[in-house]
């Protein structure tokens, strides 16, 4: 690979980024790359939240949860494992080997940062005006640091529930639920959204009875809609109880047991429960206001699409905006920050070429325009889906549910956007996700050529399918 120079006209540039999440070392990496003087201001440690309490741990954690599926279905291969019915899950292991793996990744991640120069300090920043940062570290003493530009990368926390408080023990928010040492007995997740779904997926493959309480008449509401259809068969198939329309109002611990009240009256006992009802930005006491940092009513950072807020050398990225609450997107936008600053080429961000994966079990993948758009009129699409119980890949890995999905542009037949729902679907997602993005015509993916026998081989297929309804 070629070596890129840092550009000599940064170099007199002070940019300091509060928040080592995925969008803060990103901008930093890209930034130090370009010539920026860059300052990381992180107080529990790089990587942020991302790494460190949400997605590598609870990933890895569903990694782990897809290893017990696979063992559990080995006989159908013809694969006999003595003892497969005792089978256990030591959750001492497993929540150590997730945790250590977090602890690695944020290592690494420092240890690059401090490679390409960024100067990393610990302690929490606030803003004193939109010029200089207060940073308090955790021995109680403050210094105050200068900058030319600045970019917030704070990030966000759980949304907890006033009738709910975790407690750590029986009842958790994401970043607590890898205190358990042992799978519960019965789990209740309040919340259908992507990190409710997730995690009842990975506890039920875990072994754990599992019941998912959603305000929605189904789970993953903001998804595809055939996509969250074969969950929910899938988490029927698997004993999941989905409580549909029912609202938690509120949890109460009992010794052992957990009991999670609902609007309609009825009342649910388990041994523990999960909130994850969504995430607050972490923007309050930051002195965004005073110097004039625009908000909006739930608290996130207005940014343009460049993420520049409303405070011209003031740059944001990551969750506490209120985009989309990825770590791709996080990174994006940080790279985008640090690019229109710097005066690298950029694009501002286009949300309709994010691609995303619901990491349950199956995973389910999207780019893209979406079904919904289409259906609202907002587009004039194609639509095609292809089962995979058709897919010789499929058999053989005994892929009894799942699809692809392909929307393309009706006229033009360029494709902007797809669906697939199949193991590793955040594997599969990438050729569409480079088909949407470089605005690649159905042919051109019909005619590529795909591997016999393959899960992408379906993706061919849907193209092809595609060419006949231009």
């Amino acid at each position: 690979m070629e070596n890129v120079s840092a550009d000599p006209r940064n170099k007199a540039t002070r940019l300091v980024i509060l928040g080592g999440g995925p969008g803060g070392y990103e901008a930093a990496m890209g930034a130090a790359q370009l010539g920026a003087n860059v300052t990381v201001v992180e107080r529990a440690g790089m990587g942020g939240s991302a790494v460190l309490t949400d997605v590598v741990p609870s990933k890895t954690l569903i990694a782990t949860a897809d290893a017990v599926r696979r063992v559990q279905h080995a006989e159908t291969f013809g694969v006999h494992i003595e003892g497969i019915d005792d089978a256990q899950t030591d959750f001492s292991v497993v929540n150590h080997r997730l945790l250590e793996l977090a602890k690695e990744q944020s290592s690494d991640i420092r240890t690059g940062l401090e490679r390409a120069g960024v100067r990393i300090v610990v302690g929490e920043g606030r803003l004193l005006d939109r010029k200089n940062i207060a940073v308090s570290h955790p021995d109680g003493s403050e210094q105050t640091i200068q900058a030319d530009a600045i970019l917030l990368a704070v990030g966000a926390h759980p949304r907890e529930l006033p009738t709910a408080k975790p407690d750590g023990e029986r009842i958790f928010n994401w970043t607590q639920i890898y205190n358990m040492n042992e799978v519960p007995e019965h789990l209740i997740v309040v919340g259908s959204g992507v990190t409710g779904a997730e995690f009842a997926s990975a506890y039920n493959l875990l072994g754990a009875k599992v019941t998912l309480v959603s305000s929605r008449d189904r789970v993953l509401p903001g998804e595809d809609a055939d996509a969250a259809a074969v969950l929910e068969d899938t988490f029927k198939e698997n004993g999941v109880n989905v409580v549909s329309q029912a609202r938690a109002e509120g949890v109460e611990r009992k010794g052992d047991k957990v009991f999670v009240s609902l609007a309609d009256g009825r009342v649910l006992e388990g041994s523990h429960c999960l909130i994850a009802v969504g995430g607050i930005p972490n923007t309050e006491g930051l002195g965004l206001e005073e110097v004039g940092v625009q908000l909006t009513d739930s608290g996130h950072i207005k940014v343009d699409g460049v993420s520049r807020t409303t405070v011209t050398n003031i740059y944001s990225a990551g969750d506490c905006t209120g985009v989309f609450a990825l770590a791709s997107v996080a990174a994006m936008q940080g790279r985008i920050a640090v690019a229109h600053l710097l005066g690298d080429s950029v694009k501002p961000l286009d949300l309709n070429l994010v691609s995303s994966n619901v990491f349950t079990s199956p995973e389910i993948a999207t780019v893209g325009v979406s079904q919904r758009a289409v259906a609202e009129g907002k587009y004039q699409a194609n639509i095609i889906k292809v089962d995979l119980n058709t897919n010789a890949r499929a058999k053989m890995m005994n892929v009894e549910k799942g699809f692809v999905k392909i929307v393309s542009r009706k006229g033009s037949g360029t494709v902007i956007g797809g669906v697939v729902v199949a193991p590793r679907a955040s594997e599969l997602i990438f050729s569409l996700a480079l088909a949407v993005q470089n605005s690649l015509h159905v042919d051109d993916v019909a005619e590529t050529f795909s591997v016999y026998p393959s899960l992408s081989g379906s993706l061919a297929e849907a193209a092809r399918r595609l060419h006949r309804r231009m």
